[in-house]
């Protein structure tokens, strides 16, 4: 993302979610996808263009406080606390059997997650008044609240942790670093979620060392999880068991990235069932790559924490991006 596509960032400090998507995707879990950020993003701008904000909204960073999974407790294997909610019975009441008991499927939940979180969104105003920052911020805030967040309920924000707008409009380099240190210093303590694409490609040249048939799905499957090997020269000699996680590599986690498309698209209404007749249809798949949770003070610049949407039709790929680092090839 350039300096370009931004002149401000509203920051939204510390929202308390409930209950939000902890499954992010068929394979991941424990935070929700970027994509649910993004789509927040875009929906909020919606919202404000409708109350008369002339704002775009062109990029979300995501940092995390606070998380409670929603599982249970004790033992090597955990599993979501789920609840069955009550079933919707129809009038002429065919889902009841004879005995009187549903004879529908059970409905349960996704697995959920409390969050506490701070999003920071990239504004672009081509003249946004000093004077009218404090209402349209206030605006937003309102907005916010009657949204979901990643599915899950938005609580309301304490009075001590108040959105505000951190101004880049400055053409200055060192004016526009001021900025974004106060902004980062006032995130702390917590996480910001950046991109490791790189990570893919150097499992990859390692795998490919020893199995030159190896692929990018199976560097992503072994930065995934934790492998050892036996070093008969650890422990002065003694041999061990070590790790490819060294100390100091970093909470790396994987995550879902955006969608791939499964084939031709389809027009609108085309599709039975679609859920919007008016608009054309593609049938797509999860996109993975890697993520890693770093402390706000090692961003070094604006474009070190925002993702924001990279979409290319032509190629059947709509995922997000992140500049904290350069991919050395496309996923």
């Amino acid at each position: 993302m350039n300096p370009e596509d931004f002149t401000h960032f509203v920051v939204l400090p510390h929202l308390k979610v409930r209950n939000a998507n902890a499954i992010s995707s068929p394979l991941t879990h424990g935070f929700p996808s970027i994509t649910a950020f993004l789509g927040l993003m875009w929906a909020l701008e919606r919202k404000a263009r409708t109350a008369g904000l002339d704002l775009a909204f062109n990029g979300v960073g995501v940092i995390c406080h606070d998380f409670e999974e929603q599982t249970t407790e004790g033992g090597f294997v955990k599993s979501f606390r789920l609840t069955r909610n009550p079933l919707h019975i129809p009038a002429d009441k065919k889902w009841i059997d004879k005995d009187g008991k549903t004879s529908s499927p059970a409905i349960v939940e996704e697995g959920r997650i409390h969050l506490e979180l701070s999003l920071v969104l990239a504004v672009w105003a081509e003249n946004w008044a000093q004077d009218a920052q404090p209402r349209d911020l206030q605006t937003i805030s309102e907005l916010l609240q009657t949204m979901r967040v990643a599915g899950g309920t938005l609580l309301p924000s304490a009075a001590r942790r108040r959105p505000w707008i951190e101004d880049f409009t400055s053409n200055r380099p060192d004016d526009r670093a001021a900025a974004f240190h106060r902004l980062r210093t006032r995130l702390l303590p917590g996480s910001a979620l950046v991109a490791r694409d790189d990570l893919v490609d150097r499992r990859l040249r390692e795998l490919q060392t020893d199995n030159p048939g190896a692929t990018r799905l199976d560097a992503w499957l072994s930065l995934s999880r934790s492998n050892w090997h036996y070093d008969a020269a650890a422990n002065a000699g003694r041999g061990g068991w070590q790790s490819d996680r060294s100390k100091g590599s970093g909470w790396i986690v994987p995550i879902p990235v955006g969608y791939g498309a499964l084939g031709e698209l389809h027009a609108a209404g085309s599709v039975p069932n679609a859920r919007d007749a008016t608009t054309p249809f593609l049938f797509v798949e999860s996109l993975y790559s890697m993520g890693e949770w770093i402390g706000p003070h090692r961003l070094r610049c604006p474009q070190d924490l925002l993702w924001y949407a990279d979409s290319r039709p032509e190629e059947g790929l709509y995922r997000c991006r992140n500049d904290y680092r350069t991919p050395e090839t496309t996923l």
